[in-house]
């Protein structure tokens, strides 16, 4: 490319690789002003798609239909026919905490198998600085026989949707965008700008906007992470933490953070893609990890805190049974990936106490293919249990009150409220 050249990226048709929660909304934006393909290895996933129904209800059936220039497909040939990609696949870790990039590198073969001279590839899956460049570029090469930066050029431009999130739509959160070359990175930004109302910002290189993403949710965790502490000491002191945040957000810059579970395809995993870069080039990151730590023991210091409470009252552990109400990840949404409340079960089982799950939002199926775990198809009959968890403050929960809780559990039941979903002093424990 000669130095100082406009890419055109007006005629060129647009891949997405993905479609997912971040992946469907892109498609479905571009898809309303241009020819765009959404591609996705998921038979069932298209096929879902091609009814105009998502079941991870991020869009309405209205707006797939209202995204006329949109296709689906898992046919590799239809994917040859386009000239820009952008990848929305997911960057999990694996039990070790270690970033899997698999399905990264998964889609990288498949688009360097059929993309052309002059490509550009856009990711959005969160990676640690320097991924796109060193790990994904030379996939790129070896699958399509092109030259990085010569025959096909690469993009990176975060993902930031928050799943269930009516409010913080994609157009309405400003775009970070970034390219291989200044030529790219002013075609990056210009396409991206053609659908986000909100505007863009356009990022020096493809490592900063790389380093934006991962930092966005390493400070949340942070913040959790010290709000999580201090619920532990303050349980210890006898202080309801809730009331303590009360108080200490008439302050006008005091941050507005929750104790709670810190599960779902970001926060809770972000920072591990950071910390893992960072222990590569020699630096050990304490304060990191440490919240780390703190967050990934929530889920097992709720279950134990609930047994204790029910050993208390002289409840019945050791063939008891327990509810949970709640296995998303958050309220109000059908997101199951990396949820903390499948760790609360796990450790109220090693107690050999039975634990029932309900939650209205999610897919039986889904949860028992991930998990192995079987969720209540109902809400279950009153009186049963001998301790409740509200571990999700979907809605439907909130609206129960306190009565309508308390009436699933017999005379005396526990109820442990992680998400301060009930009114204080209403519950027996809460973060």
């Amino acid at each position: 490319m000669v130095k100082g050249l406009r890419m055109d990226t007006a005629n060129k048709k647009i891949a997405v690789v993905g479609l997912g929660y971040v992946g469907l909304p892109l498609a479905v934006e571009f898809g309303k002003q241009r020819s765009v393909l959404g591609f996705d290895v998921n038979q069932k996933r298209i096929d879902e798609l091609r009814r105009n129904s998502d079941s991870t209800l991020e869009v309405s059936d209205e707006e797939i239909r209202s995204a006329i220039g949109l296709e689906f497909s898992t046919n590799l040939e239809d994917l040859a026919n386009c000239s820009i990609f952008i990848v929305t696949v997911p960057t999990p870790i694996d039990r070790a905490n270690r970033p899997d990039l698999s399905p990264l590198l998964a889609a990288s073969r498949t688009v360097g198998s059929v993309m052309k001279s002059g490509a550009i590839v856009v990711y959005e899956s969160t990676v640690y600085p320097g991924c796109t460049e060193e790990i994904c570029a030379p996939v790129l090469e070896a699958s399509s026989g092109l030259r990085f930066n010569e025959g096909f050029f690469c993009g990176y431009s975060p993902e930031r949707i928050n799943p269930g999130d009516k409010s913080h739509r994609l157009t309405s959160i400003q775009k970070v965008t970034s390219g291989s070359t200044p030529e790219v990175a002013e075609a990056v930004d210009g396409l991206y700008a053609q659908i986000i109302t909100a505007g863009t910002h356009r990022a020096s290189s493809i490592r900063v906007a790389e380093a934006a993403k991962v930092i966005e949710n390493t400070q949340r965790d942070l913040n959790i992470a010290l709000m999580n502490e201090l619920s532990l000491i303050f349980q210890r002191l006898g202080i309801d933490t809730l009331e303590v945040l009360k108080a200490a957000e008439t302050k006008w810059n005091f941050l507005p953070f929750r104790p709670g579970l810190v599960g779902g395809h970001c926060i809770g995993v972000d920072p591990y893609y950071l910390t893992h870069k960072a222990q590569e080039v020699g630096y050990h990151p304490e304060v990191i990890l440490a919240g780390r730590r703190i967050n990934d023991n929530m889920a097992a210091y709720i279950a134990d805190e609930t047994v204790k409470l029910m050993l208390r009252k002289g409840k019945q552990v050791l063939g008891g049974h327990i509810l949970v109400l709640g296995l998303t990840f958050k309220e109000n949404c059908p997101d199951i990936r990396n949820t903390k409340v499948v760790d609360i079960v796990s450790q109220l089982q090693s107690y050999n106490v039975g634990v029932d799950i309900y939650d209205p939002w999610v897919d039986a199926a889904e949860a028992h293919h991930e998990y192995g775990l079987h969720c209540l198809s109902e809400l279950p009959e009153n009186g049963r249990y001998s301790a409740i968890i509200i571990a999700v403050g979907h809605k439907e929960f909130v609206s129960m009150g306190s009565d309508g809780i308390r009436a699933l559990g017999e005379p005396g039941a526990i109820v442990y409220d992680v998400k301060g979903t009930l009114p204080a002093g209403t519950a027996d424990g809460r973060l």
